[in-house]
């Protein structure tokens, strides 16, 4: 497990001792981070049930502006503060401690990218998305909920206020992703309007 690209490129990452977490393989790690692009330069970042915060920190690495880190495991923790000071990219991350539900209970701070990956098999992803979805807030206007999990977890959530937009499957892992609808209601009717000028 190793930072892909940017300042702290090629730096060996530390993982959570103890089962628990469910760390992205380097594989899906580097296909989602081609999908974002330069678009992770400048952006915020909230990594909920963070683990070993290679996400977040992978964001920070290629230019993100911040990362919070949302997690409740001592162990984990205690692995995100390692490998934020292995890395040096301490600058622009903050780490809580929180169950991720009382987190998303809090008021709402607008986030370009949040990456939800947690625990296996519990349908937790569904309920951190249906919460984020009745306080759509939490994304900006152009912002994505992204989804890490196995491809035999997906089910359709019953949403209003968020869409999937595009589903990826690399091997055990499947990346979703989701947008506001108000925002694609309205890029899709200035399309529309812009055809018939």
């Amino acid at each position: 497990m190793r930072v892909i690209s940017g300042k702290a490129k090629g730096r060996k990452l530390y993982s959570v001792p103890g089962p628990g977490t469910r760390p992205i393989t380097d594989r899906a790690k580097t296909a989602l981070f081609n999908i974002l692009s330069d678009d992770v330069a400048n952006a915020w970042f909230l990594d909920l049930f963070a683990g070993t915060g290679q996400v977040g920190i992978e964001a920070l690495s290629r230019g993100a502006r911040r990362a919070v880190f949302v997690e409740m495991g001592d162990a984990a923790l205690r692995t995100i503060r390692k490998n934020l000071d292995v890395t040096g990219l301490q600058t622009g991350a903050e780490i809580v401690r929180a169950d991720v539900f009382d987190y998303l209970a809090r008021a709402a701070e607008d986030f370009d990218y949040i990456y939800v990956a947690p625990p296996q098999y519990r349908g937790l992803w569904k309920r951190v998305l249906l919460q984020i979805d009745m306080h759509p807030g939490w994304l900006r206007g152009d912002g994505w909920v992204i989804v890490q999990i196995h491809p035999v977890e997906y089910e359709e959530p019953a949403l209003q206020n968020l869409v999937l937009f595009d589903q990826r499957t690399y091997g055990s892992v499947m990346l979703g992703f989701y947008e506001r609808l108000d925002h694609k209601v309205r890029v899709e009717s200035d399309s529309d309007f812009d055809s018939v000028v």
